[in-house]
């Protein structure tokens, strides 16, 4: 029988010394083995299971809600954003409006990487926003992101080194191995019919997509905020805000034609 892997998760109602003990030695017998554990944010702890019967999940949970030196916040098939609590200890913060949207601060850069890079390892059509103010780190991030995938990047349209708008792919930038990153702004501003098509033919690739600046690519094509299936957003602090008037106005010094957005 195919061990599953489950999230465990509880908060300590009673930190008596020797309950982590006690706790393993319960599933010791309970045949469930323990991949990884941390502390969360203080009072939680966190844990990646290992078990081949569904049935001694069962059994941990009923016997664990009838003490109260724990309690159980979670016990399911692991999300990506719980391995991430447990390997980081600390939570993903989900907007409380839109489920889609995963908010970071610079100082979080480490946590970012390992959630992009889970990302990319999933297969099949991915498409993902990443928003953030000009030098913030979304195209480190990305690139990052891809490296600890084991997966290779493609600027579409960037501005990470100097400009780059591709009109075409040659044949060995094709596949799932790849993660093509578009900059919403310098596709919308410096493109051409030729540009547009090639988007066009690699949004129907079974691959991942990272589009900078999601809200300024879907003002001229025709897809959604509502197709992407994470919007990523990047702050230096939790209360700056991202806007896009200072990026529009002043993306390209007509002199050089360089961006504001180089590193």
């Amino acid at each position: 029988m195919d061990k599953t892997e489950w999230y465990f998760e509880y908060e300590l109602q009673n930190n008596r010394p020797g309950l982590l003990g006690d706790i393993s030695s319960l599933l010791g017998m309970l045949s469930i083995n323990i991949i990884m554990i941390n502390s969360i944010e203080n009072s939680k702890r966190g844990m990646l299971l290992l078990s081949k019967d569904d049935e001694n999940i069962t059994r941990l949970k009923t016997i664990l809600e009838k003490v109260d030196t724990v309690k159980i916040m979670k016990l399911r098939v692991p999300k990506i954003t719980d391995r991430l609590a447990v390997r980081h200890g600390k939570y993903i913060h989900l907007d409380a409006e839109n489920r889609k949207t995963v908010k970071f601060v610079r100082e979080e850069f480490g946590i970012l990487v390992d959630f992009m890079a889970e990302i990319f390892k999933s297969k099949g059509n991915k498409l993902i926003g990443v928003r953030g103010m000009p030098r913030v780190g979304k195209t480190e991030a990305i690139v990052a992101g891809s490296v600890s995938a084991n997966k290779k990047w493609l600027f579409v349209s960037s501005t990470l080194l100097k400009q780059t708008v591709r009109n075409q792919l040659i044949d060995g930038e094709y596949g799932e191995d790849y993660i093509y990153i578009i900059d919403g702004v310098v596709s919308q501003q410096r493109s051409s019919d030729q540009h547009w098509q090639l988007i066009r033919e690699i949004m129907q690739l079974p691959a991942t997509k990272v589009i900078e600046h999601p809200d300024i690519f879907v003002q001229t094509t025709e897809y959604s905020i509502d197709d992407f299936d994470f919007i990523i957003e990047i702050r230096r602090d939790k209360d700056e805000e991202i806007t896009y008037e200072t990026i529009e106005k002043n993306l390209f010094d007509q002199n050089d034609g360089f961006s504001m957005f180089n590193f």
